[in-house]
């Protein structure tokens, strides 16, 4: 067959020696995992900015502003509490106030977070079709966002926590690395939403019975020690759950008397440490490899 490559007569070249000679590559080619990796790195200013601006949007119209960031964790709170403490009397381990707000916000972190992701690239479909910048940038600041969120619910949690007579401790240390690991878990389960949403647009529909079905399977709401009523099997699938590695390392940093079902705290940070990393370089490489398909179609 012959030869049907177009062949520039000046110099004899085709097209595609021409495009090679003066480093041109495809519009839309994805890079390397390693430049890919770089070229991101060098966006975390706007990464940053843009999680910033992120936030102040969402409470742009609202006449509080940025206090409905301690508010609207407090709240849940106090309605959880009259339902789970009050109405169905969880008053089977102490401090059950404090228990039940660390797993919420704790839980609410991902959550929040995940929903974001979810329309992180289908939502910015003007900005992607517009700019050339790395996409993981979405979802990355999607987490970065309710990261900050996070650190205002600390905030409430320490209080709700001192005042209901629990002591300051050296162990409240620990609670630092365990939310750098869940942060590193989320960015990864965001970018991995990401890119499933931006190719089925009917996901941030199913997502959220998802992720409550998640809440009740991590022992957020309750004593964590009725799982052990499952099966043996069940209850050991139960105690790699994530989000309960991260609630209970959460629980035993904050609270002197906190009932876990994973009582060996080697495990659970074992555990804590294998999610964060199976999920953030897996979630990273699994969205890079869609990169060229962002905003197109």
């Amino acid at each position: 067959m012959a030869d049907t490559a177009l062949v520039d007569p000046e110099t004899g070249l085709t097209q595609a020696q021409l495009a090679a000679r003066h480093g041109l590559r495809v519009a839309g080619e994805r890079p390397s995992l390693a430049e890919y990796s770089r070229r991101l790195w060098s966006y975390r200013h706007f990464i940053a900015a843009y999680a910033n601006a992120k936030l102040v949007a969402s409470y742009s119209n609202a006449k509080l502003g940025q206090i409905w960031q301690v508010l609207t964790p407090l709240t849940n709170a106090l309605v959880y509490y009259l339902i789970f403490g009050v109405v169905l009397a969880q008053n089977d381990m102490p401090n059950f106030i404090a228990y039940l707000t660390t797993g919420l916000f704790i839980f609410n972190f991902t959550q929040s977070a995940v929903l974001a992701g979810t329309q992180s690239i289908s939502g910015n479909l003007g900005l992607i079709r517009a700019l050339h910048f790395p996409r993981a940038s979405l979802p990355l600041a999607a987490t970065v966002t309710q990261f900050q969120q996070l650190l205002a619910s600390m905030v409430v949690l320490v209080g709700i926590v001192l005042a209901t007579g629990e002591p300051i401790t050296l162990k409240w240390l620990m609670v630092v690395p365990a939310l750098l690991l869940q942060a590193v878990f989320n960015a990864g389960i965001v970018m991995l939403v990401a890119r499933m949403g931006s190719k089925a647009s009917d996901l941030k529909q199913v997502m959220p019975f998802i992720l409550r079905t998640w809440m009740y399977g991590s022992g957020v709401l309750y004593n964590v020690t009725l799982f052990e009523r499952l099966p043996g099997w069940a209850t050991t699938v139960v105690q790699f759950n994530p989000m309960l590695v991260y609630i209970e390392l959460a629980r035993y940093s904050l609270l002197e008397r906190a009932p876990l079902l994973n009582e060996s705290l080697a495990q659970l940070w074992l555990v804590g440490a294998a999610w964060a990393v199976l999920a953030g370089v897996g979630g990273f490489i699994y969205f890079w490899r869609g990169e060229q398909e962002y905003g197109r179609g």
